[in-house]
């Protein structure tokens, strides 16, 4: 069981996690030849921050009652939040590679009724923050303390849907309730700018009255840092746009639209895995091939 709000984490083990995390997207993806490998690995940092420093969960008991919710909106980076969730210890680790396979408790998009930790099946973009509005509103009139996060892809946010469920979490004034935008600023028809423009987002949140704070998506430190504003803050819901960069931790995948729904065929699985990036810079291996 983890309680959350661990105020004393071990950074180093929690970006070393983010490799082992990573190489479970990428055996899973592999192995179906199928899936979303750029918006799975860009989130990785915030969910290792997540669920081994903040969240209130428990992997033996996917429905505690007393649990933090996670909502995944962009469903297609479900590989993803398998690798954590197996890393964590909702199921074994060697399901990762039945991921969408007939029977597999892993779908192509999560599914709520067959993958253990998962809140909402989702996929359809657009749809979890006004999901996620309704489990933190039902949690405040239970009278129960815990908290709801929600996963957004900045390509989602040119769904006028989560404008609308934006100024619902201000009205409410749900401050049980954070919301964390991956902003690669890649989606996949090319950049989120060129197929519809959603800057300034910060102002565009604080003009909904939202809490917002801008962090680097891949400092779990940083990431840490604000998650602590966002529970401190009263009366209003907290946004976390976060910047990224999509394929993080694959050299040749980073920032490459065209890897937003391509699985690595088994050359290109073999080198990512060998020469997978460490956050705070190159692995080994990199290291090794640069000084050659």
């Amino acid at each position: 069981m983890y309680q959350g709000k661990n105020e004393t984490p071990d950074i180093k083990k929690l970006e070393e996690l983010t490799v082992s995390i990573r190489r479970g997207i990428l055996s899973a993806l592999h192995a179906a030849g199928s899936g979303h490998p750029g918006g799975s690995l860009s989130m990785v940092e915030f969910l290792t921050a997540l669920y081994f420093a903040e969240l209130r969960h428990d992997p033996k008991n996917p429905d505690w009652e007393k649990r933090d919710r996670v909502f995944l909106s962009k469903g297609h980076a479900g590989p993803g939040l398998y690798s954590v969730l197996a890393e964590a210890g909702y199921f074994p680790k060697e399901e990762l590679v039945t991921l969408r396979k007939l029977h597999s408790i892993l779908q192509g998009h999560p599914h709520r009724e067959k993958t253990p930790g998962i809140e909402i099946s989702s996929g359809s973009l657009g749809q979890g923050l006004g999901a996620a509005n309704g489990a933190a509103l039902g949690l405040r009139l239970d009278g129960s303390d815990s908290r709801v996060f929600c996963i957004l892809g900045d390509g989602e946010l040119q769904e006028g849907s989560i404008w609308e469920a934006i100024m619902t979490s201000a009205h409410r004034k749900l401050d049980n309730l954070v919301a964390w935008v991956d902003y690669n600023n890649l989606q996949i028809d090319g950049t989120v700018e060129d197929v519809k423009g959603i800057a300034p987002l910060a102002d565009k949140f604080k003009a909904f009255n939202w809490n917002v704070i801008e962090v680097d998506g891949h400092s779990i430190e940083a990431q840490l840092k604000a998650l602590k504003k966002a529970r401190e803050t009263k009366g209003k819901p907290t946004v976390l746009i976060a910047k990224t960069v999509k394929g993080k931790g694959v050299c040749f995948m980073e920032n490459k639209a065209e890897w937003h729904g391509v699985a690595p065929n088994t050359e290109q699985y073999e080198a990512a895995i060998k020469g997978l990036c460490i956050v705070n810079g190159p692995s080994k291996q990199q290291a090794e091939n640069a000084e050659a």
